[in-house]
């Protein structure tokens, strides 16, 4: 009987041993994403397919 509760005390101190971490929590940076805010960021695109269907319709002539 005394093995039995020496085995019980022994489980139960192991148990909250192992139940937290003393190291320091690691802290990432915070990811930050700039945007763009120029005047030609977003028309780059458009200009160029126009310019290439103009091109088509030109040389379909």
């Amino acid at each position: 009987m005394k093995k039995l509760v020496l085995a019980a005390a022994l489980t139960g101190a192991a148990s909250t041993a192992f139940a937290g971490n003393l190291s320091e929590p690691v802290v990432e940076a915070p990811v930050i994403i700039e945007e763009t805010t120029g005047s030609s960021s977003g028309i780059t695109l458009p200009l160029l397919l126009l310019v290439l269907v103009a091109a088509a319709v030109a040389a379909g002539d």
